[in-house]
């Protein structure tokens, strides 16, 4: 596995958030992780990123305990997008991906060729050779969330980590990022392991899906393993209806709304 944690147990003073938790990102491999909010997604990515640290278990990062590794050759290795980001408002697309090359030397040394054709070759892979110049702060939410992520890839990392790179994108910014990760993955061979709340965009774009439900992993396996109406109920309290998908056999999940009692009491009382 290029990416595992084993046995993971984190807390924050006396409070456990994840408890026991172990999963692995394979080489080439889009994993996602997903379950309620509070369920310990984003302090679990903060421990595989090693910006965190584990009270017991393990992080391995290439077979290796990733505590022995330093920072810079960790940044070198994974690259973590969170879940908001800000620049500069003069900051253009291309210096706000050059600063994704500073795991690659020294503060005090000088840009070098490498780093150029790096910070290129993450603006084309993100299709943002014609908004460069522009600055980040004048780009739709799509197009600056594809910035971010091109800094990130300027790292040229192994593994990346998204901790729900959708957040506050419409519908069609959604799809939009998801296309150009997975095409990260199927063109570039980066591993993923991201963060999504939509069920059925989990369905979609990966190929492995992890549940997680009071800091502890639950299911772990394909889309169609894990995606089921009982796995809905026990982590989202929410009953679903699930189906293949006609063309791709992806499982599309159909949320059932709750039947509320509209019933409204009678407000005339009874005359003594």
């Amino acid at each position: 596995m290029l990416l595992e944690g084993r046995g993971l147990g984190i807390w924050y003073g006396d409070k456990q958030i994840v408890d026991d938790a172990s999963i692995a990102v394979g080489s080439q491999q889009v994993v996602t992780l997903i379950g309620p909010n509070g369920s310990g997604k984003s302090t679990l990515f903060k421990a595989l990123s090693g910006r965190l640290a584990a009270r017991t278990g393990t992080v391995l990062l290439e077979g290796a305990d990733m505590a022995s590794w330093s920072s810079r050759r960790r940044a070198r290795a994974i690259g973590m997008l969170n879940q908001t980001n800000t620049a500069p408002p003069d900051m253009t697309v291309r210096e706000l991906v050059g600063y994704g090359r500073h795991p690659h030397r020294r503060w005090y040394e000088r840009t070098t060729a490498e780093d150029g054709e790096a910070v290129d070759w993450a603006i084309a892979h993100t299709e943002l050779k014609t908004l460069a110049d522009r600055p980040v702060a004048q780009l739709s939410g799509g197009e600056a969330q594809r910035a971010w992520l091109a800094m990130v890839l300027a790292q040229r990392p192994r593994v990346l980590l998204l901790d729900e790179p959708t957040t506050y994108l419409d519908i069609a910014h959604q799809h939009e990022v998801l296309e150009v990760v997975t095409s990260l993955n199927r063109t570039l061979g980066i591993s993923v392991l991201m963060v999504l709340h939509d069920l059925n965009q989990a369905a979609t774009f990966s190929d492995r899906i992890v549940a997680l439900s009071a800091g502890r992993v639950v299911a772990d396996g394909t889309p169609g393993d894990v995606l089921t109406p009982g796995l809905i109920r026990n982590v989202y309290g929410m009953e679903a209806e699930v189906e293949a998908h006609p063309v791709t056999a992806h499982p599309r999940i159909h949320l059932v709304r709750r039947q509320w009692n509209t019933a409204v009491a009678d407000p005339v009382t009874e005359e003594n």
